[in-house]
């Protein structure tokens, strides 16, 4: 039985089209444990909009700042009312926090996003952020954002609406001992305490860290089941992760995330980076 649980999902919201397929992941757990989901927009403050380093004359600031009020409430009312339409589609009450009900509620911030997710993401129990995008170079601030700032675990969500509801009825576990894959499983013991079947992936090992077999004995201390997959490393072992959870079936991938700096990660494509790139099931991941 599980012992522990999600209370509180933040994700962030904005009008780029993925606020559907974010809701709905967020909307699959909510769901599951009951928690409250804070839909979070945000709007830029009036100053940040000023050009920089430029005297503007007090007529011109006041014509800038009107419409930037307008713009921002155009935009947060045109995102609120999508976040209604999914709410009411998922079957998610909008309105506060009720014990035992999944809600959710809108919530409006004054300021660039990523200070946003690190302010509501610290108390929050998980954080959804959409897969980010290459192509639109879109979504990498916010994921950095909420890896190295929340210090919370962090569900990259592929771009797909339709979300099973027992999402994490198959949790893999990426395991080498590492610091942070033993803080992705700190963080993430919900879901892997409600999962129906839990499978360790292994391939490597950190010098004096606790072995894949000690690891198990781990969670079966908690009342948690589960099977241990070894595989050598052969080039990239974030790619080599994601084809062993296709191989098993594994809907839900936790692990540690970017033990290099995301730089380095992010421009050498290590294993991490990878991941965020090429996973098409929804990752958690903590730093």
């Amino acid at each position: 039985m599980a012992s522990s649980t999600l209370h509180t999902i933040m994700m962030p919201a904005r009008d780029d089209g993925r606020g559907p397929a974010l809701f709905a992941h967020a909307a699959a757990l909510a769901k599951r444990f009951s928690a409250h989901i804070k839909v979070v927009h945000c709007h830029p403050k009036a100053e940040d909009m000023m050009p920089y380093g430029v005297v503007i004359p007090n007529f011109l600031r006041k014509q800038i700042e009107a419409a930037t009020q307008q713009s921002a409430d155009t935009e947060e009312n045109f995102v609120h009312d999508k976040f209604s339409a999914d709410a009411a589609k998922h079957g998610v009450s909008e309105q506060d926090p009720e014990l035992n009900k999944p809600t959710a509620k809108f919530y409006e911030y004054e300021g660039k996003q990523v200070d946003a997710v690190r302010h509501y993401g610290r108390l929050s129990d998980l954080i959804c952020v959409p897969k980010p995008s290459k192509e639109e170079d879109l979504g990498f601030n916010t994921l950095k954002s909420a890896l190295f700032s929340s210090g919370r675990p962090v569900l990259v969500c592929p771009p797909s609406t339709e979300v099973a509801t027992d999402l994490g009825r198959h949790v893999a576990i990426g395991w080498n001992g590492s610091l942070e894959a033993s803080r992705a499983v700190a963080m993430a013991m919900p879901l892997i305490e409600s999962a129906d079947s839990v499978t360790v992936l292994t391939g490597g090992h950190s010098e004096h860290a606790a072995t894949a077999e000690e690891f198990q004995d781990y969670l079966a201390r908690r009342g948690v089941s589960s099977d241990v997959v070894q595989f050598d490393v052969r080039g990239n072992v974030g790619r080599q992760l994601l084809d062993k959870c296709s191989d098993i079936g594994v809907d839900l991938l936790i692990m540690g995330a970017y033990h290099e700096s995301y730089e380095r990660e992010s421009l050498l494509g290590g294993n991490s980076a990878t991941i965020v790139a090429e996973a098409e099931i929804p990752v958690v991941m903590v730093h």
